[in-house]
């Protein structure tokens, strides 16, 4: 019904018994106390025992799809400018051909960094979040 209205569902659940309900959600998250072993049809999984970190892994991913989308922008804004350039005349085809390479590693070098930092920043608040362990 949520999804009739235009809105976006998330369903969280165990996969098992619950797999049809992760394939028809928008996004569906299955928990595992051992993600290496498991593999139900959703979108992720979570070790079950970072459930309560849902809300940060979510920031998180919202800001690694905003970095996608800077890369596409600039690299579309780069192939703009070379595009122009190749039809003008004034580029070389062997500097092209030395320029199109340099544009994927350059995105792909954008993208590592940023969501690296996003990594870094989300371990340094989620530990800041946790309590020390009792012996």
């Amino acid at each position: 019904t949520l999804q009739q209205t235009g809105l976006k569902v998330m369903m969280v659940g165990d996969g098992l018994n619950d797999a049809g309900a992760l394939a028809k959600s928008d996004v569906g998250l299955a928990l595992s106390e051992d993600i290496a072993v498991f593999t139900p049809a959703c979108d992720g999984i979570l070790e079950a025992n970072k459930l309560l970190d849902l809300d940060q892994y979510t920031v998180a991913a919202q800001k690694a799809m905003r970095v996608i989308q800077w890369s596409l922008y600039g690299s579309l804004c780069y192939n703009l400018i070379g595009i122009g350039f190749a039809v003008s005349g004034r580029l070389e085809p062997v500097v092209a051909a030395i320029l199109m390479p340099l544009s994927a590693i350059s995105v792909v070098g954008f993208t590592t960094i940023a969501t690296n930092y996003i990594g870094k920043n989300y371990r340094k608040s989620s530990f800041k979040n946790q309590s020390p362990p009792q012996n």
